[in-house]
């Protein structure tokens, strides 16, 4: 098992190396000039000659990408003309807009999608596991093409779609609650929880459906195998054959996949984000593509791939805890 966790832990970093050469080529090396647009467009060429000193884009492409790598192990200075300011590890850049530090801004909206992404993974797992496994049980029945209609509206339908109608009849039709504002969790955790329910609900829902999917042919594999049968045939009561040994069956894949779902939600929730006024990471990027503040982009998207790699390393892991034949291959 150590060999096992070593040798994950070790394609992480790879994989996060390459992610950081390939962010910052895609970012710093496209056409356009990173001074012109952190100087603005009213400046002159001696100014954008002076920004572009200041920010190291003198430099060769080389060394510009080893200041970058510097900045997130060990920090780096900024030269701001008249002084110089320390940016501490990990330093994702400066903001072209605030001048503020990306790493800061990060740390202020990474709460707002980390309580959205962790609530809504109570729900689809609720959710999806529930329905997938009484499908399987129910099979052929009522109770299954019910459920699987369910399953497949879940599954087409856009998550704004389903946010515009859980707003229009939950705050405006039934006025069962009012109209979700975020309310940071420490200022309020009661207002904080009923402000997330509807996003929660809306992006739970919606991610549901592929787990009920899962779930119900996992478990429909599991049953056919021979020492299912075999204990049928032993007397042994269903409840134990589905409790103990269906559901055991079922349950690595849902794992595996709930969190390398959870990883890809801290950048993939933006339109949930966006429509419930929630200020998180997919909120900061599409405002930071909006104002072409690079440093802003480069920094949620390495926080985002870091977040999506490090779930899939967490998801190999608990596969592992859940099948240990996995380890064995």
């Amino acid at each position: 098992m150590t060999r096992f966790v070593v040798q994950r832990l070790a394609g992480a970093v790879l994989v996060l190396l390459a992610l950081s050469v390939l962010v910052y080529a895609l970012f710093y090396l496209a056409p356009g000039d990173p001074a012109r647009l952190a100087c603005g467009e009213r400046c002159n060429p001696q100014q954008v000659a002076q920004v572009r000193e200041q920010l190291g884009l003198d430099q060769s492409v080389l060394a510009q990408y080893g200041q970058f790598l510097q900045g997130i192990v060990a920090g780096r200075d900024y030269s701001t003309g008249t002084s110089v300011l320390h940016c501490d590890a990990p330093c994702l850049g400066l903001s072209y807009q605030t001048d503020q530090q990306v790493t800061q801004l990060v740390i202020e909206r990474l709460p707002a999608t980390a309580s959205l992404a962790l609530g809504a993974m109570v729900i689809w797992l609720f959710l999806g596991v529930g329905t997938g496994l009484l499908s399987a049980l129910r099979r052929g029945g009522l109770t299954e093409r019910t459920l699987t209609v369910l399953t497949l509206a879940g599954t087409g339908t856009p998550v704004f779609i389903l946010g515009l109608l859980l707003l229009m009849a939950v705050c405006a039709y039934l006025q069962w609650l009012p109209f979700p504002t975020y309310v940071p969790l420490g200022d309020d955790p009661e207002q904080w929880a009923w402000n997330m329910l509807l996003p929660w609900i809306t992006l739970g829902f919606f991610e549901s459906a592929k787990y009920a999917r899962l779930t119900r042919s996992s478990t429909l594999e599991t049953l056919a195998e021979d020492h299912i049968r075999t204990l049928r045939a032993y007397g042994v009561a269903e409840r134990t054959v589905v409790g103990r040994h269906a559901l055991r069956g079922a349950v690595p894949p849902v794992i595996a996949l709930s969190a390398v779902d959870l990883g890809s939600m801290f950048g993939g929730a933006v339109l949930t984000e966006s429509l419930f006024g929630i200020p998180g990471l997919g909120k900061t990027l599409i405002d930071g593509v909006r104002d072409i503040d690079l440093p802003v982009v480069v920094g949620v998207v390495m926080v985002i791939g870091t977040a999506a790699v490090l779930a899939n390393v967490i998801a190999d892991l608990l596969y592992a805890a859940a099948d240990r034949r996995v380890v064995l291959t």
